[in-house]
């Protein structure tokens, strides 16, 4: 009975330290989504406007391209993570 519940505890505090892991990558993904998206192309588009890029303002890329370019990088971030994360804890499929 002891090494039940001595496994079902070592089972619960692996599930508490997956979930730990998965919620701040989560909170990393949208702390840059947030920053990269409001920040970079709204809030701080008038100081990134004297930046040339690609014939155009910073400010204004970020607002049409580069926002665009950072979330498929986050996608492939967080399956890339995600996938290490699952096998580190034999979750994976």
């Amino acid at each position: 009975m002891a090494d039940q519940t001595n496994t079902s505890a070592q089972t619960a505090e692996a599930d508490k330290g997956y979930w730990q892991a998965n919620v701040r990558i989560i909170l990393v993904s949208l702390v840059i989504w947030a920053v990269v998206s409001f920040g970079f192309g709204i809030l701080l588009r008038p100081l990134l406007s004297g930046i040339s890029v690609g014939g155009t303002d910073l400010g204004f890329w970020f607002a049409q391209q580069g926002s665009i370019l950072v979330f498929l990088g986050l996608i492939f971030f967080y399956a890339i993570r995600m996938n290490k994360l699952d096998r580190e804890y034999g979750v994976e499929e």
